[in-house]
């Protein structure tokens, strides 16, 4: 086979509409969008159309969207944007231990700073533990941060149920900062309702492109900007916009709106197929991370003992096979992964550990090749490693 690319929570391939949506602010519609003639206009109202069709998924304004330069701004911006207005009424913030890097590293920073911060524990398939969240968090808290899907192993978190218990102390100045960077287009959203306040998005996981991404601020926040400049996107970020970027964000936004739950149903289908071939056929493998039917349809963690990961990883490659052993961001680490060892996954699991991530554009074909190939190979690897 040609290429399989299992490799979807990483990035995940630009679809042709937005290749071709992005060549209009690129070839014709060039202007910037903060001058004042027709041609600047033009290119204004497509950032506006971009940030509408982005609202509309996420069930928010277009007034209440700004774009970055990707997930990892978005969540700095959330974090730093909320503590810079909120810290004189209180030093206190909680986040879970199984994070996004650009949380935690940001969080460490912060400590260091003199803030306080409460790092939940997480059970075994990688959810938090609300009851410690209940003990913890008090009128001192200014900021909860927790990843909606967890990009490793496909955790959904309960925010509704965080939701609640942060409203108990609705008199307190308290923010909810959810990371929806692997739940945009996997899962429905619905900020009115969850009550959510900072949603930070990434185009290049929804089959947009690469050094774009969003920040849902609600109505009701107010951030410090970090960036000083010309007063764009709502004066949260000055510099002139990236309009092909955004343009390309929001017309992968118009492709997944209205098509989640039939993408994520047959994403579904291919993991629990993929999931069973491998555990049927192979002794030593087992699944990290919640049951094939609670977690996210895309995210398939596995880990195969006697082996390493990166060895499989490299093997599966020479077979056109792209898989990853977790997050891109944190890959090129030799570290065992976070999440993991949250999770209380051993030492030699976590050294097996692959992680499988779909997309809609995959095939049952493609599925039963990674199958047999996995077939053959693990048992190879082990014969010559052990």
């Amino acid at each position: 086979m040609d290429k399989v690319y299992l490799d979807n929570s990483a990035t995940t391939k630009p679809k042709s509409e937005v290749i071709e949506a992005m060549m209009k602010p690129l070839t014709t519609t060039y202007g910037n969008p903060s001058s004042l003639h027709s041609m600047g206009e033009e290119a204004e109202k497509l950032i506006k159309q971009a940030r509408r069709n982005l609202a509309r998924i996420i069930r928010a304004d277009g007034r209440e969207i700004i774009f970055t330069s990707g997930g990892t701004e978005a969540n700095n911006l959330a974090i730093h944007g909320t503590l810079d207005t909120l810290k004189r009424y209180g030093n206190h913030i909680i986040t879970t231990k199984v994070e996004h890097s650009s949380v935690l590293t940001t969080l460490e920073e912060l400590e260091k700073e003199g803030w306080e911060v409460t790092y939940l524990e997480v059970d075994e398939t990688g959810k938090l533990d609300l009851q410690q969240l209940q003990k913890v968090i008090s009128e001192d808290t200014v900021l909860v941060s927790i990843m909606h899907v967890n990009s490793e192993v496909g955790t959904i978190q309960p925010i509704a149920e965080v939701k609640e218990i942060i409203n108990k102390y609705k008199d307190s100045k308290l923010y909810l900062h959810v990371d929806g960077v692997q739940a945009l287009g996997k899962i429905e959203l619905d900020v009115s309702n969850s009550q959510i306040d900072l949603l930070s998005l990434s185009s290049h996981k929804i089959h947009g492109p690469k050094g774009v991404g969003g920040l849902y601020i609600s109505e009701d926040i107010r951030l410090k900007p970090q960036f000083s400049g010309g007063g764009q996107e709502m004066g949260y970020r000055g510099g002139t916009e990236n309009v092909p970027g955004i343009v390309g964000f929001g017309q992968a936004a118009e492709l997944i709106s209205g098509n989640i739950k039939q993408a994520t149903d047959y994403m579904q289908k291919l993991k629990k197929r993929l999931a069973q071939g491998i555990i049927n056929n192979l002794n030593g493998v087992q699944i990290n991370g919640p049951e094939l039917k609670e977690g996210v349809a895309h995210i398939l963690n596995l880990s195969f003992r006697g082996l390493k990961g990166e060895v499989l990883i490299h093997a599966l490659e020479d077979k056109n096979v792209y898989a990853s052993t977790g997050s891109a961001c944190s890959s090129q680490n030799s570290d065992l992964s976070h999440v993991l060892q949250a999770m209380g996954i051993d030492d030699e699991a976590m050294e097996g550990a692959v992680r499988f991530s779909l997309s809609s554009e995959n095939t049952e074909e493609e599925i039963d090749y990674v199958i047999d190939v996995l077939t053959d190979i693990v048992p190879q690897l082990r014969k010559i490693i052990g």
